[in-house]
Formats: structure tokens, sequence, C-alpha cells
């Protein structure tokens, strides 16, 4: 577990608080369109502004590469956290100098101000000296409440966080006490679900869990290719011939570690991928060659909704099945609920994370019932990977 200060071991009266927000949220049209990550980042702000602070949020948002683009201004974000808040919301013109400086000096305690997109200037990313000391110039303390953002050394995570005294914020206190709970000292049995289309793209995240779970679950378009690997047929199915060498690894890491690596025994197929198709339940053994795998089959759900009674821990990362076109969206759902319904009972810790991973959840109707969902992408991934994470480790320095 990291070790860390938060906001509870600072004085933030009368301070300017730079509080970094991961504000990099859709936009259609000068409007917001989906506010959770401001949502979210309230309980920092409410917080720092009941105790005096004069918070100031920075974020980058797109990717302009160093040069001002309009359509990726932070003006329309202003506007949204304005109405989240239901305070006025200062809006400065640019991230550093005195445009930033000139609306900062105006805020009173308990006032908010943001500032313009930290990457309108090419230092953000290279955490160029220079630029964060232009920063670090802004404020008495720092707060980091992007995790999402954690595993890049930027000057806005990384930098400002040895140029300043750094905290945590709540999202991000409660996203490293969550996977810290998960994945450094679960309670046991724990398993861990992994799903998604390629095995290409998890293959450190498999073999990193190996070592950390009891039973380690195979779902989506990756357990085709754990299939063929053992030899199965697998019709039309989307797999990845060159990755059998690696799945077999992976299963024989497993057996080695004492690691259960569960795979789907039978399949819900078609011949086409689209909504609504005419499908069949088969064994995984018998996959027609004309037909392809689109979801694990209701066998396979009902054995992993009994597995979930027995176990204490799950992290879960991807979907069962091809989730956004019914009906192949069943498995994940019957297995997303039983999951929700044992952390109601108090039964089990559900931690999970990465973005098809929450849509699916929200899809299953339980985003909110899991213990924790981190809606960190990258960062959510490469903490499963077992990677240091910069923006973690820049707090950890300061603790």
């Amino acid at each position: 577990m990291p070790h860390f200060k938060t906001i509870d071991d600072i004085d933030v009266s009368g301070k300017i608080v730079l509080v970094r927000v991961d504000y990099n949220v859709p936009v259609r049209n000068g409007k917001v369109t989906d506010a959770t990550r401001i949502e979210r980042s309230l309980t920092t702000i409410k917080d720092l502004r009941e105790r005096g602070a004069r918070v100031v949020c920075i974020s980058h948002f797109g990717r302009p590469k160093g040069q001002r683009v309009e359509d990726m201004s932070l003006r329309p974000i202003a506007d949204a956290m304005a109405a989240a808040v239901s305070q006025t919301v200062s809006f400065a013109e640019d991230c550093i100098g005195e445009a930033a400086e000139s609306v900062i000096r105006q805020l009173k305690d308990g006032d908010i101000a943001l500032l313009e997109n930290l990457r309108f200037h090419a230092g953000e990313e290279k955490n160029d000296p220079q630029f964060v000391a232009a920063l670090a110039k802004l404020g008495d303390v720092y707060v980091n409440d992007a995790f999402s953002a954690a595993h890049r050394a930027h000057a806005s995570t990384e930098g400002i966080a040895r140029a300043l005294p750094a905290v945590a914020g709540r999202l991000m206190e409660a996203e490293l006490l969550a996977l810290g709970n998960a994945l450094e000292k679960p309670a046991r049995p724990a398993a861990a679900l992994v799903g998604g289309a390629k095995v290409s793209s998890k293959i450190e995240v498999l073999e990193a869990l190996i070592d950390k779970v009891d039973a380690l679950i195979v779902g989506g378009g990756m357990a085709n290719t754990f299939l063929l690997a053992l030899g199965h047929d697998m019709g039309k199915s989307l797999v990845e011939a060159e990755m059998l060498e690696t799945a077999k690894a992976i299963m024989t890491k497993a057996d080695a570690n004492g690691c259960k690596l569960i795979l789907p025994t039978d399949a819900v197929v078609a011949e086409e991928f689209k909504a609504n198709p005419k499908t069949a339940v088969v064994p995984v053994t018998a996959v027609p060659i004309a037909q392809m795998m689109l979801d694990v089959g209701p066998a396979s759900a009902a054995a992993l909704e009994s597995l979930l009674e027995h176990y204490k821990t799950i992290v879960w990362n991807g979907p069962l099945g091809a989730f956004e076109t019914p009906p192949f969206d069943e498995s994940t759902n019957r297995v997303a609920q039983k999951a929700a319904e044992l952390v109601g009972a108090g039964k089990l810790l559900a931690v999970a994370g990465g973005g098809d991973t929450v849509a699916a959840l929200a899809h299953a109707g339980v985003l909110e019932e899991f213990s924790y969902v981190s809606t960190a992408g990258g960062a959510f991934l490469e903490w499963l990977e077992g990677k240091t994470l910069p923006g973690v480790k820049a707090l950890e320095a300061g603790a």
C-alpha cells in the first residue's frame, strides 16, 4: 500500500490549493455530455472550500500537442463545474503567467477557479522544469486527485508534486485504498476476471494477476485464443493465432503458481456479429466451423455465479462477451449482477475498472453497486500490471 498524505494532513485555510483533476470529458457543441468525472471530483473541491482554501483546478483536455486549439479549451468545463457545485467558477485563459495569476489574485477563501488546458503548453507532457516552476508559482499546496493521469510523468502530475507540499485528494485516496485492498492484501480467496478482445493487449495484466489471485477468469475474445491453444476449433471466432504460445505459457504459469485459470465450457455462437441474430449454445469443444463465439454460455455464467459465492475479493477488467450487442450481453449482466448482490450482502469486495468495464457494469445496472469502480482506464491497467505510477510515486516521496 503506498504511503501518502491526504487533505487531512495539511492546513489549507487561506491558501491557494492547486488541484490536479481529470476533466478530459466528452464535449459536444460546447456542452459537456457526461459530467461523471466532474461530479466525482466535487468531494475534494467541497472539502477544500469548507476548510477555507482558494481552490484552483488544473487539467488536460484532448491532445492539442502543445498548441492552443480552441475546440480543446476548458471553458465549457468551467460552466459544467459551476452547475455541479452551485457556485461561480472563475476561468483563466491560460494555465500559467499573468492570465492565470490575475484570476487567482481575485479569489477569496472558498472560491474556485479553473485554468486553461495544460496541454496547450508543450512543457506539460515533457515535464519541463520551467513549466513546472511556472505552475508551482501559482499555489501554496498541490493536491493530486487525478489517478487516471497518474501513470504519466507530466509536469502537473509528477513535477509539481516535488515542487510544492503534495497530498492526495479524496478521489485519489479512495482509488489507492480500493486497489490496495483488492490486490496488495486481498481478503482470500481472491479472483480476477479479465475480458476483452485480445490477449496481446492484456499479457502483462494476466501475468501480474497470476501472482496475486487464487483464480483467474478469462472471458471475451481473449478466451477464444486460450481455447484454440488447448486444441479446440473456434470456427470463425476472433482469435490471435500468433498468441497461442503466449496463452500456453500463461496457463503453465498459472498452474505452477496454484492459480486456477477458468475458461468457458460453453459458448453462445452465431454466423454473424449483429444485434439479435439466430444463436445457438454449444460446448466450446464443438463450435461450428461457420459460426463464431460471441459470449460465454449460460452454464459458464452459472458456474461463475457459483464460484463468486465462495470468494471474498474480485478484481474485474473487461466483459465476458460482446456486451454492446444483444443478446451477447447476457453472461456479463448475470455475473455482474451476482457480484453486486454479494457486495450488497457484505460477502464480497468487488473492484472494477477500465473503459469497457465501466460501460459493461453500467449496462448491467450495477455501476453504483460494486465496492469501487475506477474510471482511470490506462492507469488502472498499469496498476494491475504492477507498474510504478509516477504520479503516485511523487506523492509517496513527500509522505
